[in-house]
């Protein structure tokens, strides 16, 4: 994570927890098509609580990662589970650093990986300006970024949707980008990478998967409801509206016609 003003989860245990289920929850999909068999020194940028550092030192045992971000509070927490994985021993370094700053000297890294991070920050073009300087030549990066405007419930559920676009609102406002998945191979091409390469991931679940369409369900209710304290505390929604989107919430993952798609992006390029 990097700087923003506030972020729109909070730090809290509960959140941090959230975290860690949300990366395990995802990691069938975000990794389906990372391959950093060829990489053993990867730069993380935006690290937060470690989840995906653990996901990705489980997944390529001869990787060492270097992670970066800016909250210590996550920080620490990113350290207490590291260090508690028999995996991970020796194998991360994790800093408190501004990505659009760091102190790591030109040509150090043999790969970046950025998931749920870009969203977040004020000037992501400048993060990959200042991510490719530290990279070597022919270094891969790898990006997962969200397109929150692809969200959607049937049947319509008005309240969750006026809520989803508050959420999304409220992070424009605090220098983030809800929509920045979609600009990836923009913002790469701007930023001096080369082979620039997108793919759009869809997570679509209707009768045909209703144990699977219950557990998206859930994810995303738990997702939106980790930003109510700051929506609430901004004037941005007020109590009526949460309790609506509750009860649009209860009423949705029992019918049994409900049908739930989102989408996001994911995108390579290398370093010429």
């Amino acid at each position: 994570m990097d700087n923003h003003k506030t972020y729109i989860h909070g730090f809290s245990k509960d959140e941090q927890d959230r975290l860690r289920r949300q990366a395990e929850f995802m990691e069938f999909l975000v990794y389906q098509d990372v391959n950093l068999s060829e990489i053993s020194n990867l730069l993380e940028v935006g690290c937060g609580v470690g989840a995906q550092t653990q996901i990705l030192l489980r997944r390529f045992p001869h990787l060492k990662v270097n992670c970066i971000d800016l909250n210590e509070q996550q920080i620490e927490v990113a350290r207490q589970a590291l260090s508690e994985s028999p995996y991970a021993k020796g194998r991360y370094e994790i800093s408190k650093m501004n990505a659009e700053k760091m102190t790591f000297a030109d040509d150090t890294f043999g790969g970046a990986f950025f998931c749920w991070v870009l969203e977040h920050v004020p000037n992501p073009a400048r993060v990959l300006a200042e991510t490719r300087r530290v990279l070597k030549p022919n270094a891969r990066v790898f990006l997962t970024e969200v397109t929150n405007f692809a969200f959607f419930l049937d049947p319509y559920c008005p309240a969750i949707w006026k809520f989803w676009m508050a959420f999304n609102d409220f992070q424009y406002d605090q220098g983030g980008d809800p929509f920045v998945g979609v600009k990836l191979g923009s913002l790469l091409r701007d930023a001096g990478f080369s082979d620039v390469l997108t793919n759009v991931k869809v997570v679509y679940a209707d009768k045909r998967e209703p144990d699977r369409r219950k557990k998206l369900i859930l994810y995303w209710q738990e997702l939106m409801m980790s930003a109510t304290d700051e929506l609430v505390k901004s004037c941005r929604v007020d109590v009526g509206l949460v309790n609506a989107m509750k009860y649009e919430f209860s009423d949705i993952i029992v019918d049994p016609n409900a049908i739930i798609f989102d989408s996001f992006m994911q995108a390579t390029a290398r370093v010429p």
